[in-house]
């Protein structure tokens, strides 16, 4: 490969005695595996740095799936995640880990993933860095959702008006109150916007992230989402 790349470690697990597996995220590859040799031995320059939410500078080589690191080096402090933060970036992470096709440019989700750390890190509720993280994840994959119109009559979405989400199609006028599946034409709004006012809007775009994502996450658990509800229950205990 050309030289250094910007990344952010998703995801190690141990290989052998002293090496690492990283499943990684790259400004110019996309998601991409390697194999750091010695990554975990007791002398080892890399063992500090190869941490979720830190920004390197990453340089690796070889054919296939799994490539081999030849260069790391952090180019900051890792982003300061704590509590809710913190569980929150690990759901970022394994979201990439698990939807995005593996060493394929997704150049824009990479900024936009380095924007919803920052958020995390300055911001008391995460929920709305979450939700524009998910929303702007599925535009760059290609889920082309018009939110501002009526997807059966072209017409403007109305703010106070009901709306049905139909996958395939968007989102239609109707009459249907309680599902799931319906939204009022402000919460679209938000949606489009990526501006979240009141708590029904964020509320409103979870339900279609979940909706919309379903299909490419399959009905295996997330295991982040899975922590964070065992820490809640603690906390609340």
């Amino acid at each position: 490969m050309e030289g250094l790349q910007r990344c952010f470690v998703l995801h190690t697990r141990p290989y052998s005695e002293t090496s690492l597996i990283l499943d990684v995220f790259s400004e110019n590859h996309g998601r991409v595996s390697l194999m750091a040799k010695g990554a975990r031995g007791k002398r080892s320059p890399l063992k500090g740095a190869l941490q979720p939410f830190t920004p390197l500078l990453m340089k690796w080589s070889g054919k296939g799936e799994m490539h081999t690191l030849r260069h790391a080096e952090a180019i900051g402090l890792a982003l300061p995640l704590t509590g809710n933060a913190l569980y929150s970036g690990f759901y970022l992470n394994e979201m990439l880990s698990r939807v995005i096709e593996r060493e394929t440019s997704y150049h824009q989700v990479f900024f936009d993933y380095i924007t919803a750390l920052s958020e995390l890190a300055q911001m008391d509720n995460p929920e709305p860095a979450l939700r524009r993280f998910e929303l702007s994840l599925l535009e760059s994959m290609g889920y082309g959702i018009d939110f501002l119109h009526c997807a059966g009559s072209g017409e403007p979405v109305e703010d106070t008006m009901t709306y049905l989400f139909r996958e395939q199609m968007g989102f239609v006028a109707s009459l249907m109150k309680t599902s799931n599946k319906t939204f009022l034409g402000n919460e679209l709004r938000a949606m489009a916007q990526r501006k979240f006012v009141t708590s029904d809007q964020l509320r409103a775009a979870k339900r279609f992230t979940r909706l919309a994502l379903k299909p490419y996450l399959g009905s295996k658990p997330l295991k982040s989402r899975e922590l964070f509800l065992l820490r809640t229950r603690k906390n609340t205990q």
